[in-house]
Protein backbone atom coordinates (compact mmCIF):
# COMPACT_ATOMS: atom_id res chain seq x y z
CA UNK A 1 0.00 0.00 0.00
CA UNK A 2 1.36 3.41 -0.89
CA UNK A 3 1.05 6.65 1.03
CA UNK A 4 -2.51 7.48 2.06
CA UNK A 5 -3.29 10.63 0.08
CA UNK A 6 -6.73 10.10 -1.49
CA UNK A 7 -9.20 12.37 0.32
CA UNK A 8 -12.07 9.96 -0.40
CA UNK A 9 -10.30 7.25 1.57
CA UNK A 10 -11.80 6.61 5.01
CA UNK A 11 -9.74 7.93 7.87
CA UNK A 12 -7.05 5.39 8.81
CA UNK A 13 -5.30 5.88 12.14
CA UNK A 14 -2.43 3.99 13.75
CA UNK A 15 -2.36 4.06 17.54
CA UNK A 16 0.94 3.01 19.11
CA UNK A 17 0.18 1.71 22.60
CA UNK A 18 -2.66 -0.62 23.61
CA UNK A 19 -3.24 0.60 27.12
CA UNK A 20 -6.26 2.58 28.26
CA UNK A 21 -5.07 5.76 26.50
CA UNK A 22 -4.74 3.91 23.20
CA UNK A 23 -8.20 2.35 23.47
CA UNK A 24 -9.82 5.60 24.63
CA UNK A 25 -8.23 7.29 21.62
CA UNK A 26 -9.69 4.62 19.33
CA UNK A 27 -13.13 4.96 20.94
CA UNK A 28 -13.08 8.74 20.51
CA UNK A 29 -12.02 8.47 16.87
CA UNK A 30 -14.80 5.95 16.14
CA UNK A 31 -17.38 8.31 17.63
CA UNK A 32 -16.00 11.32 15.73
CA UNK A 33 -15.75 9.56 12.35
CA UNK A 34 -18.03 6.57 11.82
CA UNK A 35 -16.01 5.38 8.84
CA UNK A 36 -12.59 5.52 10.53
CA UNK A 37 -10.46 2.41 10.83
CA UNK A 38 -7.92 2.11 13.59
CA UNK A 39 -5.01 -0.25 14.10
CA UNK A 40 -3.67 -0.41 17.65
CA UNK A 41 -0.06 -1.59 17.90
CA UNK A 42 1.73 -2.78 21.03
CA UNK A 43 5.05 -4.48 21.72
CA UNK A 44 3.34 -6.80 24.22
CA UNK A 45 1.30 -9.78 23.01
CA UNK A 46 -1.82 -8.70 24.92
CA UNK A 47 -3.72 -5.41 25.13
CA UNK A 48 -4.76 -3.14 28.03
CA UNK A 49 -1.30 -2.18 29.32
CA UNK A 50 -1.61 -0.60 32.75
CA UNK A 51 -4.99 -2.21 33.44
CA UNK A 52 -3.50 -5.66 32.87
CA UNK A 53 -0.03 -5.11 34.31
CA UNK A 54 -0.28 -2.18 36.71
CA UNK A 55 -3.48 -2.54 38.74
CA UNK A 56 -3.33 -4.68 41.87
CA UNK A 57 -4.76 -8.17 41.27
CA UNK A 58 -7.29 -7.74 44.08
CA UNK A 59 -8.81 -4.59 42.54
CA UNK A 60 -11.49 -6.39 40.56
CA UNK A 61 -13.55 -3.23 40.05
CA UNK A 62 -10.61 -1.30 38.60
CA UNK A 63 -9.65 -4.22 36.37
CA UNK A 64 -13.21 -4.32 35.03
CA UNK A 65 -12.26 -1.29 32.92
CA UNK A 66 -10.73 -3.90 30.59
CA UNK A 67 -14.28 -5.01 29.74
CA UNK A 68 -15.05 -1.50 28.51
CA UNK A 69 -11.82 -1.38 26.49
CA UNK A 70 -12.62 -4.80 25.01
CA UNK A 71 -15.89 -3.44 23.59
CA UNK A 72 -13.87 -0.94 21.57
CA UNK A 73 -11.49 -3.71 20.53
CA UNK A 74 -14.38 -5.85 19.26
CA UNK A 75 -15.53 -3.11 16.89
CA UNK A 76 -14.95 -4.29 13.31
CA UNK A 77 -13.18 -1.01 12.55
CA UNK A 78 -10.47 -1.70 15.17
CA UNK A 79 -7.59 -4.16 14.99
CA UNK A 80 -5.11 -5.01 17.74
CA UNK A 81 -1.62 -5.93 16.51
CA UNK A 82 0.54 -7.25 19.34
CA UNK A 83 4.20 -8.24 19.46
CA UNK A 84 5.06 -5.30 17.20
CA UNK A 85 8.12 -3.39 18.35
CA UNK A 86 8.08 0.24 17.34
CA UNK A 87 11.57 1.25 16.25
CA UNK A 88 12.60 -2.19 15.03
CA UNK A 89 9.53 -3.80 13.39
CA UNK A 90 8.20 -0.49 12.11
CA UNK A 91 8.88 3.23 12.40
CA UNK A 92 7.09 6.54 11.83
CA UNK A 93 7.74 6.56 8.08
CA UNK A 94 6.21 3.06 7.77
CA UNK A 95 3.11 4.21 9.59
CA UNK A 96 2.79 7.48 7.69
CA UNK A 97 2.89 5.55 4.42
CA UNK A 98 -0.25 3.64 5.44
CA UNK A 99 -2.20 5.90 7.78
CA UNK A 100 -3.60 9.43 7.75
CA UNK A 101 -2.56 9.94 11.37
CA UNK A 102 -0.38 8.31 14.01
CA UNK A 103 -1.11 8.64 17.72
CA UNK A 104 1.46 7.68 20.33
CA UNK A 105 -0.30 6.51 23.50
CA UNK A 106 2.55 4.95 25.42
CA UNK A 107 3.40 5.13 29.09
CA UNK A 108 6.59 5.87 30.96
CA UNK A 109 8.39 2.51 31.17
CA UNK A 110 11.28 3.53 33.39
CA UNK A 111 11.46 4.52 37.04
CA UNK A 112 13.40 7.40 38.47
CA UNK A 113 15.87 6.71 41.24
CA UNK A 114 15.00 8.17 44.62
CA UNK A 115 18.59 8.96 45.48
CA UNK A 116 18.42 7.21 48.85
CA UNK A 117 21.25 5.04 50.16
CA UNK A 118 20.62 1.35 49.57
CA UNK A 119 18.10 1.61 46.76
CA UNK A 120 20.47 -0.35 44.53
CA UNK A 121 21.06 -3.18 47.03
CA UNK A 122 19.83 -6.71 46.32
CA UNK A 123 16.21 -7.09 47.38
CA UNK A 124 15.33 -3.48 46.64
CA UNK A 125 12.79 -3.22 43.83
CA UNK A 126 10.88 -0.34 42.37
CA UNK A 127 7.11 -0.48 42.56
CA UNK A 128 7.06 -0.69 38.77
CA UNK A 129 9.13 -3.88 38.85
CA UNK A 130 7.28 -5.50 41.75
CA UNK A 131 3.79 -4.66 40.48
CA UNK A 132 4.65 -5.81 36.95
CA UNK A 133 6.11 -9.04 38.39
CA UNK A 134 3.04 -9.97 40.43
CA UNK A 135 0.75 -9.00 37.54
CA UNK A 136 2.58 -11.27 35.08
CA UNK A 137 4.17 -8.68 32.79
CA UNK A 138 6.47 -10.67 30.48
CA UNK A 139 9.38 -8.24 30.94
CA UNK A 140 9.41 -8.91 34.69
CA UNK A 141 8.49 -12.61 34.95
CA UNK A 142 12.17 -13.46 35.54
CA UNK A 143 12.36 -11.49 38.81
CA UNK A 144 12.84 -13.52 41.94
CA UNK A 145 11.99 -11.13 44.79
CA UNK A 146 13.04 -12.46 48.17
CA UNK A 147 9.74 -12.81 50.03
CA UNK A 148 11.20 -14.74 52.96
CA UNK A 149 11.55 -11.71 55.25
CA UNK A 150 9.07 -10.99 58.02
CA UNK A 151 9.10 -7.26 57.27
CA UNK A 152 9.34 -5.01 54.24
CA UNK A 153 9.73 -1.27 53.77
CA UNK A 154 7.57 0.45 51.18
CA UNK A 155 8.50 4.04 50.40
CA UNK A 156 5.55 6.19 49.40
CA UNK A 157 1.96 6.90 50.33
CA UNK A 158 0.32 6.85 46.92
CA UNK A 159 -2.08 4.30 45.49
CA UNK A 160 0.66 2.04 44.15
CA UNK A 161 2.54 2.03 47.46
CA UNK A 162 -0.69 1.11 49.24
CA UNK A 163 -1.38 -1.64 46.67
CA UNK A 164 2.12 -3.08 47.13
CA UNK A 165 1.75 -2.99 50.92
CA UNK A 166 -1.66 -4.67 50.77
CA UNK A 167 -0.41 -7.43 48.43
CA UNK A 168 2.60 -8.08 50.68
CA UNK A 169 0.34 -8.28 53.74
CA UNK A 170 -2.14 -10.77 52.25
CA UNK A 171 -1.91 -14.49 52.78
CA UNK A 172 -1.52 -16.92 49.92
CA UNK A 173 -5.12 -18.02 50.46
CA UNK A 174 -6.34 -14.43 50.14
CA UNK A 175 -4.28 -13.91 46.99
CA UNK A 176 -5.61 -17.14 45.49
CA UNK A 177 -8.98 -15.41 44.92
CA UNK A 178 -7.35 -12.65 42.85
CA UNK A 179 -5.88 -12.71 39.37
CA UNK A 180 -2.29 -12.50 40.64
CA UNK A 181 0.19 -14.19 38.29
CA UNK A 182 0.70 -17.89 38.97
CA UNK A 183 4.47 -17.52 39.41
CA UNK A 184 3.95 -14.77 42.01
CA UNK A 185 1.36 -16.80 43.90
CA UNK A 186 3.68 -19.80 43.94
CA UNK A 187 6.59 -17.75 45.27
Amino acid sequence: MGAVTDESTSLRVAVVGAGPAGFYTAETLLKADGSASIDIFDRLPTPYGLIRYGVAPDHHRMKSVADMLARTGRDERVRFLGNVHFGSDLDVSDLLNHYHAVVFATGAPLDRNLGVPGEDLPGSLSATEFVAWYNGHPDYAHLQPDLSADTAAVIGLGNVAIDVTRILAKSVDELRTTDIADHALEQ
